[in-house]
């Protein structure tokens, strides 16, 4: 349907015969969704985007939901309504692939990172805690993969010492952790619609809160309402032009509609993963915590044995590309690529990310594999690690 989004590795073109990482699980009523708003008289901001909003905010429990052009987009509006800026410092986790530190950079903030949980790959309370000084304005945690993070103990810490508690959900839509579902903890929280995500419109974000002053503030700094294009006052914050059009709100707005359903084919395809994954010697199935009720994965990310090193990983996705499988590593660490380089972060800053970041390899994910397709993805990630010789794992 679509060239895959890679994540690491240069995006593949729809090829025939290759196994896709990615592929969007559209429907006909997506399509007429869409197909409706095309042949109207308005594309831009309006009924569809005003539907979708209260349709989110309904689905993840939250007062308010605003539409934005990314998820990028809805963290940077997000940091600029609680005030985040030059001398400000935001901590969080430079593990994932959704690179939430962008937008902290943008606002002039300084960008802190703190390390993950090995298992959960998700920011880890007690390590944040450590990283607050009197500059901190805000503690950015993020449910990685779609695993929710530890929210109760995060919110303590930010309770604690008087911070803003931001919900990266770029990557988690449906989960589920014992105090509630994702998008309900942080004073905000963003999903992105972009791929590989559950709803995929190409491009694409929202931000939801249950504080109106937040609401508003991101209102006036994403646009200005179609009504008020020939006015020529002044806003106290001019706008980003940064809002969402009714072609893509028409399309996520018919996907939420069937979320459930979206869900279930993908958990299909992961318990078909977790049957194929369980023989394995070497490589270790997703993990989920004791306090997590439901994980719906953004990807499956397996991760590989201890003795495995990063080029071994590299190896292996080389082996598997040669096969026609469109696979990927998962993370490549915030703090490590050259822009925060320069900020001063270096290898072995964070021992944990970078050990989880090492050995953890994206296979496709999608609602359109089959069976046949999955076991063959398997065997052929086994026979490569076993070829590498790497020999069973110490975890």
């Amino acid at each position: 349907m679509t060239a895959p989004l890679a994540l690491v590795t240069p995006p593949l073109e729809a090829t025939e015969g290759w196994i896709l990482q990615t592929d969007p699980d559209f429907s006909e009523g997506d399509l007429a969704a869409v197909d409706t708003v095309l042949r109207g008289s308005n594309l831009g901001a309006g009924e569809q985007v005003a539907q979708m909003e209260a349709a989110f905010a309904a689905y993840v429990g939250r007062r308010y939901a605003i539409a934005v052009s990314s998820g990028t987009m809805g963290l940077y509006l997000t940091l600029l309504g609680m005030n985040v800026g030059p001398g400000d410092e935001v901590i969080l986790s430079a593990h994932g692939y959704r690179e939430a530190g962008h937008a902290v950079a943008l606002t002039g903030a300084k960008p802190v990172f703190a390390d993950i949980d090995y298992w959960a790959g998700t920011l880890a309370s007690e390590k944040a805690a450590a990283k607050i000084t009197p500059a901190t304005k805000a503690i950015l945690g993020g449910n990685a993969n779609g695993h929710p993070a530890a929210w109760p103990e995060l919110r303590e810490v930010a309770a604690q010492h008087g911070l803003h508690l931001i919900e990266d959900s770029t990557e988690a839509i449906g989960s589920r952790h014992k105090a509630g579902m994702v998008g309900s903890f942080g004073d905000a929280a963003i999903f992105d619609f972009g791929q590989p995500g559950v709803i995929a419109c190409g491009e694409g974000g929202i931000v939801v809160t249950d504080d109106i002053d937040l609401a508003m503030a991101l209102r006036r700094r994403r646009s200005r309402r179609p009504d008020e294009r020939h006015s020529l006052s002044l806003t106290s914050a001019p706008p980003f032009q940064a809002g969402m059009s009714d072609v893509v709100a028409a399309l996520a707005l018919s996907q939420l509609r069937r979320i459930d359903l979206l869900l279930e084919r993908r958990r299909s395809v992961q318990l078909l993963y977790d049957h194929f994954m369980q023989s394995f010697e070497g490589i270790k199935p997703p993990y989920i915590a004791p306090d997590v009720e439901e994980v719906h994965w953004f990807l499956y990310v397996v991760h590989l044995g201890t003795r495995f090193t990063r080029s071994a990983r590299d190896q292996i996705i080389e082996d598997m590309r040669t096969e026609e499988i469109d696979v990927a590593a998962y993370s490549a660490p915030l703090h490590l690529q050259d822009f925060y380089r320069q900020l001063g972060w270096k290898k072995k800053d964070l021992f944990v990310t970078e050990k989880v970041a090492d050995r953890a390899l994206a296979l496709p994910f999608h609602a359109h594999l089959t069976e046949d397709q999955i076991a063959f993805v398997v065997s052929r990630a086994k026979e490569s690690s076993i070829n590498i010789g790497a020999g069973t794992p110490i975890y």
